[in-house]
């Protein structure tokens, strides 16, 4: 391989990984589809358009593994939740076109076939025409337009967003309201539908069926904020996925990751991500200091600090290389 070669497959890496990561929902996983992208492309004779083959090379290892991995998740014990990713300025938000990174649609793309998601990942996160989408997949473009009509369908159309004010405004009043244990305060910030999920993949406690309705959601809520190790823990906000979420750290370590989702001004969705598993990227992404620091520079926040910490948010990288991988 020339340095030419390699600093081409560098320059595509961010690129590769946020495809991989949007089409699997597991940054582990997307990893490993880059590292293997890299190895064909080290044996790769010459290639006439460099971007265009190494995205149809990690489309088709995302295929292959999306196949396997929905049996895998149907054995999952209790809710299945993508791994959350610590994002900021960078890479992560020049292809975060219209949501496709969000938590909440990463777990709507698993109603989807795996060339379904191929094509509204390709189409909605990366603004492929549907031309470009059948050459990838090696479908008529009708077709292409037909798998990506089916996807728009089942993952519905996009959310209305909150502005980054607004919604660290209503994160800090959770935030606070969980601290203090105020019902009131939690009830007024919750909508009458919420869900809450944890995904503890049968690793640590939690709870394996959806909470529903604001009444069991403030119960669940209220157990955890009067819960004696949360008295321990130390808590910092960070944009996750590209909107802000709560990190819970205890000795040190992250041991939660919560991400609320608004409708209407108001909580609709509270997805927990406890599996330590799925924990491991964020965590790295963390200690490397790729994903922004504490908010003090040095540790994580007191539950005291919430407030300020909604005021600043950190930067990030699409994440840290894993060990032994190559360029």
């Amino acid at each position: 391989m020339t340095a030419g070669s390699l600093e081409q497959f560098e320059a595509a890496r961010p690129r590769l990984f946020s495809l991989a990561y949007r089409m699997l929902g597991e940054a582990a996983e997307a990893e490993d589809v880059v590292q293997e992208a890299y190895l064909r492309w080290e044996k790769a004779g010459p290639v006439a358009t460099p971007a265009a083959w190494l995205t149809r090379v990690a489309t088709n290892l995302c295929l292959t593994r999306l196949t396997s991995a929905r049996a895998r998740r149907e054995r999952y014990t209790g809710p299945w939740l993508p791994e959350p990713v610590v994002t900021g300025p960078g890479p992560w938000e020049t292809v975060e076109q219209r949501d496709s990174l969000r938590f909440g649609v990463l777990v709507l793309l698993e109603r989807l076939t795996p060339a379904e998601r191929a094509a509204f990942v390709l189409r909605e996160g990366f603004d492929y025409s549907h031309r470009e989408i059948a050459s990838l997949l090696g479908v008529s473009e009708a077709n292409a337009r037909q798998l990506y009509r089916r996807a728009r369908e089942h993952v519905g159309e996009p959310r209305k967003r909150f502005e980054a004010p607004a919604q660290k405004e209503v994160v800090e009043r959770f935030l606070t309201a969980m601290h203090q244990a105020d019902l009131p305060a939690l009830e007024r910030l919750l909508a009458e539908d919420v869900v809450a999920w944890s995904d503890g993949g049968g690793k640590v406690s939690a709870a394996r069926r959806p909470i529903t309705g604001r009444a069991k959601v403030l119960r669940f809520l209220l157990g955890l904020a009067r819960h004696p190790r949360l008295a321990s823990a130390e808590f910092t906000v960070a944009p996750v996925n590209g909107e802000p979420a709560l990190l819970v750290f205890e000795s040190g370590a992250l041991s939660a990751v919560m991400v609320p989702e608004f409708t209407g001004g108001r909580l609709s969705e509270i997805r927990n991500v406890l599996n330590p598993d799925k924990l491991a990227f964020a965590a790295a992404q963390l200690s490397n200091g790729q994903a922004g620091t504490r908010h003090d520079g040095s540790r994580p926040l007191k539950p005291s600090n919430f407030s300020s910490a909604l005021a600043s948010s950190g930067t990030s990288t699409t994440g840290p290389k894993r060990p032994g991988s190559r360029g």
